[in-house]
This record gives C-alpha cells, sequence and structure tokens, in this order.
C-alpha cells in the first residue's frame, strides 16, 4: 500500500520546539540544583554574587525564553483543540501572548537592571 503524505507539517517543528525548549530548562534545572546543593549557606551575597555573573545572566534569559516558547506551543494547542468559537480563541491567544510577552520583559528587567 502505497500512503501519501500531504499537509503541512506544522506539528514537527512545534513537537521539536516542545522537545528542546524542555531540554533546555531541564539543564538550566540540574546546573542551579547543583549551585544550591554546593553553597551550605545561600545568602544574599552569594546569590547576587551568583547573578553578577554574565553567563548566569545569560543562561537565565535562555530558560526564560525557552519557558515562554514552551508555554505558548501548549497553551496555543490546548485553546485551538478545545475552544471553538474563533472570536473567543483568538481573544485567548492575544492574552496569553501579551501576558507571557510581560513576563519575558519583565525578566529581562529583573536580569539586567
Amino acid at each position: 500500500m502505497n500512503r501519501i503524505v500531504v499537509g503541512a507539517h506544522y506539528g514537527t517543528s512545534d513537537w521539536l520546539a516542545q522537545r528542546i525548549t524542555a531540554l533546555i530548562m531541564a539543564v538550566y534545572a540540574v546546573v542551579v540544583a547543583f549551585i544550591f546543593m554546593s553553597n551550605a549557606s545561600m545568602s544574599y551575597a552569594v546569590w547576587k554574587d551568583l547573578f553578577a555573573a554574565g553567563w548566569m545572566r545569560v543562561a537565565t534569559l535562555l530558560f526564560a525564553v525557552s519557558l515562554v516558547w514552551h508555554a505558548w506551543v501548549g497553551v496555543r494547542d490546548i485553546l485551538m483543540d478545545y475552544v471553538q468559537p474563533d472570536g473567543l480563541r483568538l481573544a485567548l491567544q492575544v492574552s496569553t501572548l501579551l501576558l507571557l510577552a510581560s513576563y519575558l520583559g519583565w525578566t529581562v528587567q529583573i536580569l539586567w537592571r
């Protein structure tokens, strides 16, 4: 039987994005857990010194971008599957995008303030 596959295959890139962003977040979580476990007393001074390092700020920003992208793909898929009225779905998607963008902007402000 010859099967002809047609379609745009949008789901493949979203599936891959979810896996890559999950991997980035998992690696970041392991690194942060290791840092916390290696420091017996995590004081404000230690915390401030940790985030003063450029690599930690960049890693945290990469984590935040991955989290936002991961969340967007997941929420968008849920909204596309379960919210049928087009106007309501669009309003919820725009609200989600604005909320996620504001969280990302807030993260940048915190990291480089």
